[in-house]
């Protein structure tokens, strides 16, 4: 029931996304690490790592003067623990990099398809393999080929299963960019 009502609207922006924009080569645009826990005590926190790669998909809008906003796609495979319990967490999914061209900071956001190979932590059960990854976070490139950032990132099945507990993620990352 709830994908029916999610699946319009994500045609429609995808559609609109496919429909405008200025047309350019999809290329590799970067690939890091990214690392970072829960806010929970130290007894029950989740820690996790991964190893992440970023692609530009073939549009860039740009916003006004200054201001660019760049689809990605983001492909990550890592690991997800909480008390020596171990799953290895992949995800796949769309993001956006929005830029003020004279800054070298940049605001990013995106929604991924994740997979977890156990979903039972102990007393902690998300619910699911099948999670979906939101997130939000800021990119600074101190370099030309060098990022450094910060990411929130929220992990829940969505309601698809019980329970959807879900996570909040703090995660530091540093980036190389092609």
């Amino acid at each position: 029931m709830h994908f029916t009502k999610l699946a319009l609207p994500m045609a429609l922006v995808v559609a609109a996304c496919l429909a405008s924009g200025r047309a350019e080569e999809p290329w590799l645009d970067a690939a890091g690490l990214r690392a970072g826990f829960t806010l929970t005590p130290a007894n029950d926190r989740f820690v996790q790592t991964e190893l992440f790669s970023e692609v530009n998909l073939p549009w860039k809008w740009h916003l006004g003067k200054h201001w660019s906003l760049r689809p990605q796609m983001e492909l990550a495979a890592g690991w997800l623990n909480r008390q020596r319990q171990d799953a290895f967490i992949g995800s796949l999914g769309p993001q956006l990099r929005l830029r003020w061209k004279i800054c070298p900071v940049e605001l990013v956001g995106g929604l991924s398809i994740t997979y977890l190979s156990r979903s039972d932590f102990g007393d902690w059960d998300l619910g699911s393999s099948l999670q979906f990854t939101s997130h939000v976070g800021l990119r600074w490139a101190p370099g030309r080929h060098w990022e450094i950032g910060y990411r929130l990132q929220h992990l829940s099945n969505a309601g698809f299963a019980r329970p959807n507990p879900g996570l909040n993620l703090n995660l530091f990352l540093v980036s190389y960019r092609f």
